[in-house]
């Protein structure tokens, strides 16, 4: 299982300030050399936690797996064309939303989002779908020819009682099993801590998970790289527990 280390909220410590620091291209360099898998980084519309100059300087740093996330929008589409991220990671964007708050509904998105998902294809860009864990959605990203979903595990990561955390995670792993039936790579992300991965990284399905907040909270801490070593620890200890 591989571990994308999403860097976004160094973008967000710098602009409680307005300053140049911290620069999350520092971030990006500190996190491959503690071995994570990738970077992910969000270019939202409101640039509001990473800018364009960061993903440009991103892109030239990082030798693993760069992932870009952003709205399927054109001006977002033509960027990642321009800088080409290994992967794109389509997601729903609401400028009034602190952090991306639903996956794609793609019973009724699907149609705005086909454009983007065909565009991103033929320039060899891996493309990957933010969903919300649903039959229909696994269907509809096969349908539209997009190489992964992402699992989205906020109801998951949020729920108040054993029961509510049980039922969320039995969805998810029918979605990820659905996913991987329709030739779909699974990834999974959103809200995950130290606390609450080990179930999601137990669903053999998925191989890469993206975790943003929760390791660079630690990092004030413990710093940046045994941050880091510590998640990928707790998943690769998790993986090898179930076998895989």
């Amino acid at each position: 299982m591989r571990l994308s280390v999403n860097i976004d909220h160094v973008g967000t410590l710098r602009g409680t300030r307005h300053t140049k620091y911290p620069d999350p291209a520092h971030a990006a360099v500190l996190v491959e050399q503690a071995g994570a898998d990738g970077v992910t980084v969000h270019l939202r519309g409101d640039r509001r936690h990473i800018n364009d100059r960061d993903f440009y300087l991103v892109r030239e740093l990082v030798t693993s797996h760069l992932t870009l996330e952003c709205s399927a929008s054109q001006e977002m589409i033509d960027i990642a064309l321009q800088v080409k991220p290994d992967m794109v990671t389509l997601v729903p964007e609401n400028p009034s939303e602190n952090t991306t708050e639903r996956g794609f509904d793609l019973i009724e998105e699907a149609p705005e989002i086909e454009h983007a998902v065909e565009q991103l294809a033929e320039a060899g860009i891996i493309v990957s779908l933010f969903v919300d864990p649903t039959e229909e959605n696994m269907k509809a990203a096969a349908a539209i020819n997009a190489d992964y979903v992402e699992l989205n595990t906020n109801y998951y990561a949020v729920s108040k009682t054993f029961e509510e955390e049980i039922d969320a995670l039995r969805t998810l792993e029918r979605a990820a099993h659905q996913a991987s039936k329709l030739k779909l790579g699974v990834a999974a992300g959103h809200a995950l801590t130290y606390r609450n991965v080990r179930n999601i990284a137990a669903i053999e399905p998925v191989e890469e998970l993206s975790i943003g907040h929760a390791i660079i909270a630690r990092a004030l801490f413990v710093g940046l790289d045994t941050a880091v070593r510590e998640m990928m620890e707790i998943i690769r200890r998790t993986r090898r527990s179930i076998g895989v």
